[in-house]
């Protein structure tokens, strides 16, 4: 377990711009930077970054929290975890102390299976380039697809050996558990329960996540067998999921943000081969069909993508369901086709660097077009192939959300196909309409005018609202609560009165006076984490001198949750209406008003529990028998008596 001094060297080390600069496209706003939040799919970016404070906050999802926290939830660690991932991003030597046997026993098992497959990565490399085997057959066949030693070495390439069971003996001596290295794919077992490597004769390709570390393998084989296929790759299980990992992502991020461009290819050997040659924007889909989880991961760091294709006709004609996954998503969607005979391995293997750029900026097509060659030449004379073409392509424009792109492909599609506009557009209509009205019922899409639609759209919408607004924080609540952690440090000047009755000026904290009028009074908050925050401040020593606010004390606080809470509720895409304006109260400048505030607020809050209090004695006064009802009836005058006074004070506040 680190050691205290060890994670305040962390914390103060890592830069939050540059921790979720990594996996985020972030762009300047002010003193704010903005992208696309990693965590839920949006189209216009929320996604706040404040490196004043260190903090980031997503105002679509609701993500919050510092550095470590965004490492926490983007890579699935725990607080440990993220913590020494950190440590490794900026070199920070990082101690431990000896962990307990429940800490042991806790540990996490997603650890223990990234350290399997780093021990993997290391012992496919060291076979590659140490034993003979890996050199005459491993080696020589990654020279002979040009890969440089440079290259070999970036993408940590390796060799598996032919032996029946050499990677499990290593592996056990090194004392990993069988059952991790069969979840992870690198051992089988047959039917016997004789286990052997699952590799043994193949090449070997780490794929890496977005932060670099090892989540599988895929395995080429090199000798030609009847039975064995070509590629192997690692299952699924808990650090890896081939629906959502992109090989080459890791190194590709950086030159994706750079070019603002990103090339998807199928293979390996494509990317390798592309890197090599300077197209270092490269990803690959690994031979699956194109996922959502996949090009969300694109979707962070650049809105453009082109499609490099081979001659396949049927592969190409395969791929156009995640052309039109790209156009839905917004995303601005290129393709490119090489020569016949050539994919991107064999086509930049062959092409000097210069050309190849070149190439690919002087061939390079938009969807529609090339979609449309496509079809055209399969589909030939025939007009009622030509016309399931046309309703084709005006289909998948009418995925694209921009509806200025959607127009602009439309009078492109006019000019192939020469065709009226308006004939397409009218088709284009009737599309997006029929998908407006997917959702509602068979009745209601045979009865209901498209104004009753809207009409009833909207309705739903704001009983949604209503919905969630009503599993909020009371907002008297979160006011003062936001005004102690913000202002709690600052002193002001308050008056009293000794037993004499003589008025004194004395200076004294915000949080002085709001916690004393919270204990005087015995109020707790409704909402929990609130109470939480107050203790924690209460029992904090802060000298206003060195510090302005408590925001900095709470957003360090391990407790995630406090955490977001005060990024909450301290960081707000709108500003804070003046509450107690309602009641007619004149106030000045912040500065010379900063008591008159606290007060104001304290009271407005407490107006607010005593109305909670009449009420529940108005329920029980309708509900209750004769003598229930008679003191309930009391109750609420005393009560109202109560409100008619902290009224007034919200009207006169003394002010030094």
């Amino acid at each position: 377990m680190l050691t205290p001094d060890s994670i305040e060297k962390i914390r103060q080390a890592a830069r939050v711009e540059e921790v979720v600069g990594d996996f985020v496209t972030l762009k300047r706003r002010g003193s704010n930077l903005i992208g696309r939040c990693p965590f839920h799919d949006e189209k216009t970016p929320s996604f706040t970054v404040n490196p004043a404070r260190g903090i980031f906050k997503c105002f679509g999802c609701g993500k919050a929290g510092d550095s470590i926290k965004f490492v926490m939830e983007h890579e699935h660690f725990s607080y440990p975890e993220a913590l020494k991932f950190i440590a490794r991003k900026y070199n920070i030597e990082i101690e431990e102390r000896e962990v307990t046997p429940e800490e042991k026993q806790a540990e996490n098992e997603r650890e223990s299976l990234f350290a399997v497959n780093e021990f993997a990565r290391n012992y496919f490399r060291q076979t590659l380039h140490e034993t003979e085997e890996g050199q005459v057959i491993g080696l020589s066949y990654y020279k002979e697809r040009g890969f440089s030693a440079d290259t070999i070495q970036k993408f940590q390439l390796g060799y598996s050996p032919e032996s029946y069971d050499a990677f499990l003996k290593a592996a056990e001596e090194k004392g990993y558990k069988p059952e991790y290295l069969i979840k992870l794919g690198l051992i089988k077992e047959n039917d016997k329960g004789n286990r052997y490597d699952a590799y043994r004769g193949r090449v070997i390709f780490p794929i890496h996540n977005i932060s670099g570390r090892v989540i599988g393998f895929g395995g080429r084989v090199l000798k030609k067998t009847e039975t064995a296929p070509k590629y192997i790759n690692s299952p699924q299980n808990e650090i890896y999921d081939k629906s959502k990992t992109l090989y080459g992502i890791y190194f590709a991020k950086e030159s994706i943000i750079k070019n603002d461009v990103c090339y998807l290819v199928e293979g390996y050997t494509d990317v390798i081969s592309l890197y090599q040659s300077g197209i270092k924007n490269v990803v690959a889909s690994s031979g699956t069909s194109l996922t959502p989880d996949q090009i969300k991961q694109i979707r962070r760091f650049t809105d453009n993508v082109t499609i490099l294709y081979d001659g396949d006709t049927a592969g190409i004609k395969a791929s156009f369901r995640g052309i039109d996954m790209f156009l839905e998503q917004g995303i601005n969607v290129r393709v490119l086709l090489f020569p016949d005979g050539e994919d991107p391995d064999s086509f930049a293997r062959k092409t000097p660097v210069d050309e190849l750029q070149q190439y690919l900026n002087d061939n390079t097509r938009d969807f529609i077009g090339f979609k449309t060659d496509v079809l055209i030449k399969e589909a030939g004379k025939d007009p009622v192939k030509r016309a399931e073409i046309v309703r084709d392509a005006v289909t998948s424009i009418a995925l694209i959300p921009d509806p200025i792109k959607r127009s602009v492909f439309v009078r492109e599609c006019s000019v192939l196909f020469e065709m009226e506009e308006a004939m397409l557009m009218a088709e284009l209509n009737k599309i997006l309409r029929s998908r407006k009205l997917k959702n509602l019922s068979d009745e209601d899409r045979a009865s209901m005018p498209q104004e009753a639609e809207t009409a009833k759209r909207q309705s739903e919408m704001e009983t949604e609202a209503s919905e969630k607004e009503t599993g909020k924080p009371n907002l008297k609540e979160t006011d003062l609560i936001r005004l102690l952690i913000q202002q709690g440090a600052k002193k002001v000047h308050a008056t009293y009165k000794d037993e004499e009755g003589e008025v004194h000026s004395i200076e004294v904290r915000v949080a002085d006076i709001i916690i004393s009028e919270l204990r005087q009074e015995a109020f707790n908050f409704e909402t929990e984490i609130y109470n939480q925050i107050l203790t924690l401040i209460e029992n904090h020593n802060l000298e206003a001198e060195e510090w302005e606010s408590f925001e900095d004390v709470l957003i360090g606080n391990p407790d995630q949750a406090i955490q977001e809470t005060v990024i909450n509720i301290t960081l707000s895409p709108h500003r804070t209406s003046d509450r107690w304006a309602e009641y007619n109260v004149s106030i000045k400048n912040e500065t010379e008003t900063l008591h008159h505030k606290v007060v104001q607020t304290i009271n407005s809050l407490k107006i607010g529990r005593v109305d909670q209090f009449i009420r529940e004695k108005m329920e029980l006064l309708k509900a209750g028998n004769e003598e229930e009802s008679t003191q309930a009836l009391e109750e609420i005058k005393l009560w109202e008596d109560v409100r008619r006074q902290i009224s007034n004070l919200l009207g006169r506040v003394i002010l030094k």
